[in-house]
Parts: structure tokens; C-alpha cells; sequence
């Protein structure tokens, strides 16, 4: 084999710095905290003008723009956003209008009525496996089951509707989030998928009336998407699958009846990429019109930035 020259980096064309288009200048890069003297404005306006934080300023943007015009902002979520303590954060929002539909999954609701109820979840699971007691504290099953159960029988509400009312007076009722629905008006809904919760598995267990009051979450759920025209956001935190699975079918209704729900932003916060929120509710719901963020990051750190940033625009306040 031919043994081959070295190239000779003498005949290499340049080109000048100022003739290149270059991506970043000191003008993005962020500014020092001044805690003597600087706002909560102050330092979310500093944050560096690039990659992730400039999309959470445009998406706060987004927010407060569809707000404006009236369009819905749809919070979606996982259990997690509830045990990492964000409730009264969400609640806030509800409250200043910005949040104007909520949905989750059925470990969420499991969560929030707990700690409205007796003021403690979230139990070691590795520990109480061991002798099967996980998942069975009674109150937990019976106050859920029952009021499904109750409202299958004589109401037309939903899931998340008939554990609303019922937490209106719970000891905790100020850090409940569906509570917070309930007194306020604002559409709240659970999406079960049955044998995935502690509640399933206890004897006041009842699978018709489950079945039933999700399946009615989910028809209200599709009228929500069907408001998605022209505008508004959908945010998914925190749930990998069962949201972005609900919300995919929930759009198509919508769209299949006539809906001209396109032209929305989502956004989708996890601690780390997930393939459903990426296709789900990031890029599919959005690719014929709007646009999708993604951001990577503990719900703990990331929810409370996006709130702040909300609150510095002047029609959210």
C-alpha cells in the first residue's frame, strides 16, 4: 500500500473573526446576582440569554401571551410534581388565572389527598414490599374508592371533580391542588389506568365506577383540547407516560370533530428525556403548526423558576 503524504496546513484558507457569523457575544452572557440590591426580576431577566433559559422566557412569554388572548393554559402532571412539595406553587397560578385546566395521573390524585387529608404521603415502598402491607392504608383507599364509588352512583361529575369537592373542607385543603380546582371553577381531571395505584388493590376497590369517572375525565379532557385553537399551552411535568399517551388521544378527538386545535405551544419538564413527552407532546401535537420545548431538570428547581418568571409579566400578576 501506498503510504499517503501528510496534508500541508500552510495552504489552508482563513477567513477574518469579523467576517465569521458567530452564535454567542458578551451580550447573552448572564450578570452577577446582587442580592443588596437586585429584584426576583432582576435576576430572571439576567439569566444568560441562550439555549434553555432563553426558551423558558419564551415559553413564559407564550404563557402570558395566551392568557391575553383568552386561550387555555393546560397544566399536566405526574405524582412527583406533589411530593417534591409544588402544590402551593401550581395553586398560585390557578389562582392568578395563568393555570386554567388541570390533569393528572391517578398516583397524583393519590398524593394530594393524602397530605389534604392527613397531612403525610409518599410511603417507603422497598420497606412495606417485603410484607405486603405496601400500598394499604386504609383511609387512603376509602375516602378515593368511596367517593368514586358515590359519585358513579348518583352524580354525573368526574374523577377529579368528586375529589375536589370532597377536600374543599379537608385540614389541608389551603395545599391541595384539586381542592384548589374545585373551589375555583377550573376543570380538573385523573386519568387511571387501572392496577397502577395503591388503591387499586384494596378491598373498597371498585373497577366500574374507576373506569367510569376517568372515562368521563377523559371526555372532558378532549373539550379542553378542543379550545387549543389558534393558541394556548399545554405543559407536561413530571409523567413519562400516562399523560402524553391521554393527551395524544384527547388532541385526535379533538381534531377529529372538527376542532382546529393546532397552532399551540407545550412544553414538557422531567429530570431527564423521556421518548413519549419527546413525541407525545413535544413534537407530534406541534409539528403542523406551534412549537415544542423540552426542559431537562428536578421539578423542585424548574417549576418554581418558571412560576417567578410568569409573575414578572404584568397581566399575570
Amino acid at each position: 500500500m501506498r503510504k499517503l503524504s501528510r496534508v500541508d496546513l500552510g495552504r489552508v484558507k482563513t477567513i477574518s473573526i469579523h467576517k465569521r457569523k458567530s452564535k454567542v457575544s458578551p451580550r447573552a452572557f448572564a450578570r452577577p446576582f446582587d442580592a443588596r440590591k437586585d429584584s426576583m426580576k432582576a435576576f430572571l431577566n439576567d439569566l444568560p440569554k441562550t439555549l434553555a433559559a432563553e426558551d423558558l422566557r419564551t415559553l413564559a412569554e407564550e404563557v402570558a401571551r395566551s392568557r391575553r388572548r383568552g386561550k387555555p393554559v393546560i397544566l399536566m402532571m405526574g405524582a412527583h410534581v406533589i411530593k417534591v412539595g409544588l402544590g402551593p406553587i401550581l395553586i398560585d397560578l390557578m389562582e392568578r388565572g395563568v393555570v386554567t385546566a388541570v390533569a393528572m395521573n391517578s398516583a397524583a390524585a393519590i398524593h394530594d389527598v393524602e397530605t389534604a387529608m392527613w397531612g403525610r404521603t409518599s410511603e417507603d415502598v422497598a420497606e412495606r414490599l417485603v410484607d405486603g402491607s405496601f400500598g394499604m392504608a386504609r383511609e387512603t383507599g376509602d375516602f378515593i374508592n368511596g367517593a368514586l364509588v358515590e359519585a358513579f352512583q348518583g352524580t354525573d361529575l368526574g374523577y377529579g371533580e368528586a375529589l375536589g369537592v370532597r377536600l374543599i373542607r379537608a385540614p389541608n385543603r389551603r395545599v391541595s391542588i384539586l381542592a384548589a380546582a374545585a373551589r375555583l371553577g377550573i376543570p380538573a381531571t385523573v386519568h387511571a389506568a387501572i392496577g397502577t395505584d395503591i388503591i387499586h388493590q384494596q378491598p373498597s376497590m371498585n373497577g366500574a365506577a374507576t373506569g367510569e369517572l376517568s372515562f368521563r375525565d377523559f371526555r372532558l379532557l378532549c373539550a379542553i383540547c378542543c379550545r387549543l385553537t389558534g393558541g394556548g399551552v399545554v405543559l407536561n411535568v413530571g409523567s413519562a407516560v400516562i399523560m402524553p399517551e391521554v393527551f395524544l388521544k384527547a388532541l385526535t378527538v379533538a381534531r377529529n370533530l372538527g376542532a382546529k386545535a393546532r397552532g399551540f405551544t407545550t412544553a414538557v419538564f422531567d429530570m431527564k428525556h423521556h421518548y413519549r413527552p419527546a413525541v407525545n407532546v413535544q413534537s407530534r401535537p406541534t409539528r403542523d403548526g406551534g412549537r415544542g420545548f423540552y426542559f431537562t431538570g428536578h421539578h423542585e428547581i424548574m417549576i418554581p423558576l418558571l412560576a417567578a418568571m410568569l409573575k414578572t409579566k404584568r397581566n399575570l400578576r
